[in-house]
């Protein structure tokens, strides 16, 4: 599992339950690029645009942590 921070919350990736499907990619293509490292650059997005994709994640295997303020 690695965790991706941002300012009110973080994207968790659990890459044992990743099929693939590529819909991280297809929907917000400059936060997710697998040939880069980090391969999620989630300063290029907006919180909203983030929730908004990974709630799409059919696998499960990305979701968001909310930081507590």
């Amino acid at each position: 599992m690695k965790t991706y921070p941002k300012e009110n919350l973080s994207i968790v990736w659990e890459a044992e339950k990743c099929q693939h499907s590529g819909i991280c990619i297809k929907l917000l293509p400059k936060v997710y690029n697998p040939r880069e490292r980090p391969w999620i650059k989630q300063e290029n997005a907006t919180e909203e645009e983030i929730i908004k994709q990974v709630k799409q994640c059919p696998s499960g295997a990305l979701s968001i942590k909310y930081h507590e303020k």
